[in-house]
């Protein structure tokens, strides 16, 4: 996500909405991120989902390192090394949505509130995440997010990566262990990343 702000091409639908509030609010994006993640994992509790350790981690985790990853990043110059940025910033996504949904302890608040819609409204998945990211990403445009081709690059681009990373990333299912017993709901999540049919992960 830092490499991505860097990059200045344009971001993720989720980071044009926490970029568009932190020009509005006096606190760090990394702050106005966990907030978000927060108040997303408040609507959990009318769809009935269930956090996990991934799902608490993923609100303060990211947020802490979108901090300490801009702290260390310069402004860029040049569209050369700016293109380069939104790259890698945007494998690493997929990278990381790989390793934390693999990983088996839960989605995070925005993946949780795309599978919650769904299952209540009994819509698919593929149409409730296409709503909620435009509707995100109109918000956060109205506010001043970075809106570019890097937003399109993410949305073409981080499903097929995480598709790619996440079947080499993914622990196996112990049965009777503690994992196998909370159902199947993360790995039909898995493996509907898997099949393509939704594309942030990395936000979680």
């Amino acid at each position: 996500m830092a490499m991505m702000i860097r990059g200045s091409l344009g971001l993720a639908p989720w980071d044009v909405l926490n970029q568009g509030l932190d020009r509005h609010l006096p606190l760090s994006y990394g702050t106005v991120s966990m907030i978000i993640g927060a108040a997303v994992l408040l609507l959990w509790i009318p769809l009935r989902q269930k956090p996990g350790l991934g799902t608490i981690s993923n609100v303060f985790v990211i947020g802490l390192s979108v901090d300490a990853g801009l702290s260390l990043l310069p402004a860029l110059h040049g569209l050369p090394v700016r293109a380069a940025m939104l790259v890698g910033g945007i494998v690493a996504n997929g990278l990381a949505g790989g390793l934390y949904i693999g990983a088996r302890f839960g989605p995070g608040p925005r993946d949780g509130l795309m599978t919650g819609f769904a299952r209540r409204t009994g819509g698919s998945l593929r149409l409730v995440r296409t709503v909620i990211e435009l509707t995100v990403l109109l918000v956060g445009w109205l506010m001043g997010g970075q809106v570019g081709v890097g937003t399109v690059a993410y949305a073409l681009a981080i499903g097929p990566l995480v598709q790619l990373f996440l079947p080499v990333l993914t622990v196996p299912r112990a049965s009777g262990s503690s994992a196998a017993r909370r159902g199947g709901a993360e790995g039909d999540h898995a493996g509907r990343l898997r099949g393509g049919a939704v594309h942030e992960a990395a936000r979680g």
